[in-house]
């Protein structure tokens, strides 16, 4: 069966290269045949790659030890679900995975832009196949998901695999590694087109419009993976935090921050037909910071509890990179005239200052997070010792950076195209800097003084007041004018500017998470080894051990601790807190018990045995506003979803457009007759 996978991709490999050929042979030869016959290609590749990929989970699920990566990555007892995840589980079958996805946004892409993009379709054809015979080359020749296990020149067999990783046996981590990985991949479409577009020295900005709905549904993937990362850290290392800066979350981040970026700073090209050599820039520099986040998750060169084992396959990322961004270079450079842009900046206070401020500063955060991502790297090589940068770095950068992006989230949409007047300045911000700054002399009396986290909330007051305000006076004019309830017609106000209102409620998701970022400050933490009916105290919590159970499952032995939580003396809930040790892998895990509320979570940890062997040892954390950080997530999700709808104007707009005009319906004009 493994024999029919390595033909597959084999066959793949040579049909990339064809399509390739025929892609740009039948442009530039005006050959409509060839190019017809690269756009089955594509269909095609993606058939091959599909087999490839089903029989390398068709052999997971037969238990077929005789593979390498089977018997590494997965075993007898392991749970359905957690076998199919094996796929992605190791680096052989990841790499085949982010090849998967790569061929299916490729086939999509191809299949619903043939139309609307003949003059440039070629080129993207070549650019995305491109990219998969790079990750057919790695799957062929260097990190093959099919080899074997042989001894004595002998095919032989183990008789049960080490098992998945237990970190990665948890719900989310089922779900995080294909969001995120359809963030990576899908960001191969935009730069496909904006390279195209370069490459045929395209009039006017028509691509822009694909670019930026791809690139909205590749961050939305982004975003949701990098969420969900967060959440499974929080909820299965057993640290008591979502975020460590830790240099592969650091990776899935940075092509977020540009991406993000990219989605501001279009809407300057769009309008004003501004920054079109920057939005060039950003789109390019997304594509490449996927790559170079999957290089790093693979090369060895960070350590990262995320990141695969050390392998080959690094330097041939290097020079994938080194050429990709080279040529790159080259093309920007090269159309320079064609990039002008149509417009200058008028004035300091506009909509176009506020997207270019917006860009400046995540530029300057996506560039300390790369430095404090590769510094350790940097310093081994120039002095041979490897100095590490931890989260205070990051922090202290990124933080102030935060802020300004969070203040920018708030004014920036509500300032106007070229200038913006006084008398708008005080309609727009007047109230919401009172409310506000209010808000901060309160609770600077009263909760803390703590100036990162009294800026955090004040910010978070005054960006949320606005878009209130902003749905509000949508909302009172159409019910001035037709009347209904003002949540109608704020949803209505919604449907007919989906993008504009949709990204206001992504602002307020944006909102909430900085809330549950402030609560950090408020943390409170204790650790101690612990007998029956001893108790440990954090704050006005008290948490009693009133039992110690041992139990051996199929896949796993553990210990459960039965843990009574209380406040103030009055008993709140029993918690079972878990430490595993898998047979497989001969690894042991932590499962960690979370109370959560709106306001805090109750976090307890069994860390392990002392070393005598003779008492559990608990951690215990109280995590002040944490869930305002998921609550933000999800509510950043459903805006996005909200602007990716089309606008109700427009949708009237497109069932009314006239397309052209017959001999027919001239004489019907003229006459007034059918």
């Amino acid at each position: 069966m493994e024999n029919l996978g390595s033909l597959a991709l084999l066959l793949a490999f040579c049909l990339a290269l064809y399509t390739i050929l025929a892609a740009l042979v039948g442009k530039w030869k005006e050959k409509p045949y060839l190019a017809l016959s690269a756009e089955r290609g594509v269909l095609v590749l993606w058939g091959l790659i599909t087999v490839a990929a089903g029989t390398l989970i068709y052999l997971i699920f037969q238990d077929d030890f005789r593979m390498m990566f089977v018997a590494a990555h997965s075993n007898r007892d392991l749970n359905p679900v957690y076998k199919f995840a094996a796929w992605w589980g190791g680096q052989e079958g990841s790499l085949l995975f982010w090849l998967w996805i790569l061929s299916t946004y490729t086939l999509v892409a191809v299949y619903t832009n043939r139309r609307k993009h003949r003059d440039m379709i070629a080129y993207v054809i070549s650019i995305l196949v491109a990219v998969q015979t790079f990750f057919l080359i790695l799957v062929n020749y260097v990190a093959s998901p099919f080899q074997v296990l042989a001894a004595a020149g002998q095919i032989t067999a183990v008789p049960d695999g080490q098992g998945l990783n237990p970190l990665l046996q948890y719900p989310a981590m089922v779900i995080h590694p294909p969001m995120l990985y359809l963030g990576y991949v899908g960001f191969s479409v935009p730069f496909a087109f904006a390279a195209a577009s370069l490459i045929t020295r395209q009039k006017g900005d028509t691509w822009i419009a694909t670019t930026r709905i791809w690139t909205m549904v590749t961050w939305l993937f982004q975003t949701c993976g990098i969420i969900l990362g967060a959440r499974w850290a929080y909820a299965v290392l057993g640290w008591g935090g979502y975020w460590a800066w830790d240099p592969v979350e650091n990776a899935s981040l940075l092509p977020w921050i540009t991406a993000t970026a990219f989605l501001h700073s279009v809407m300057m090209q769009e309008k004003k037909g501004m920054m079109k050599v920057w939005n060039m820039v950003l789109v390019s520099a997304t594509f490449f910071l996927c790559i170079f986040g999957t290089f790093l998750t693979r090369s060895g060169v960070v350590s990262s509890v995320h990141a695969f084992s050390e392998g080959p396959i690094g330097k041939y990322f290097v020079t994938f990179l080194a050429i990709g961004i080279a040529g790159t270079i080259y093309l920007i450079l090269d159309r320079l005239d064609y990039l002008k842009s149509e417009s200058q900046l008028e004035s300091v206070i506009s909509r176009e200052s506020s997207f270019l401020f917006n860009n400046l500063v995540l530029l300057a955060s996506c560039f300390a997070v790369l430095w404090g991502t590769l510094f350790p790297v940097i310093s081994e090589a120039v002095t041979g010792e490897k100095i590490s940068v931890g989260a205070p770095f990051f922090n202290k950068v990124n933080i102030p950076i935060g802020l300004f992006l969070l203040f920018l989230t708030g004014v920036g949409p509500l300032f106007a195209w070229r200038r913006t007047s006084v008398e708008s300045l005080k309609r727009n911000f007047l109230w919401p800097s009172i409310v506000s700054l209010a808000l901060g002399v309160a609770l600077a009396a009263t909760v803390t003084r703590h100036f990162y986290a009294l800026m955090s909330f004040v910010l978070s007051c005054f960006v949320a007041l606005t878009i209130i305000l902003e749905f509000y006076k949508g909302a009172r004019a159409i019910q001035a004018k037709g009347g209904g309830s003002l949540v109608g017609c704020a949803v209505e106000l919604t449907h007919r500017n989906t993008r504009r209102y949709g990204g206001y409620i992504v602002h307020m998701g944006i909102v909430f998470m900085f809330i549950g970022f402030a609560g950090a400050v408020f943390t409170q933490e204790a650790q101690d080894a612990l007998g029956v009916g001893d108790t440990l105290k954090v704050g006005a919590y008290s948490f009693k051990l009133t039992d110690l159970n041992q139990k051996d499952d199929k896949n796993y032995a553990s210990h459960l601790a039965t843990v009574e939580v209380s406040k103030n003396g009055e008993l709140l809930q029993t918690m079972h807190p878990e430490r595993r040790f898998y047979h497989g892998s001969q690894q042991p895990t932590s499962e960690v018990a979370i109370r959560p509320r709106l306001h805090e979570d109750v976090y307890v940890v069994f860390a392990g045995m002392t070393n005598d062997g003779q008492k559990p040892v608990f951690q215990v954390f109280i995590n002040p506003l944490v869930n305002w950080v998921w609550l933000g997530a999800f509510v950043v999700i459903g805006g996005t979803l909200i602007a990716l709808i089309p606008s109700k104007v427009k949708l009237a707009y497109a069932k009314t457009q006239v397309i052209a005009r017959t001999r027919r319906h001239e004489v019907v004009a003229q006459t007034g007759r059918e």
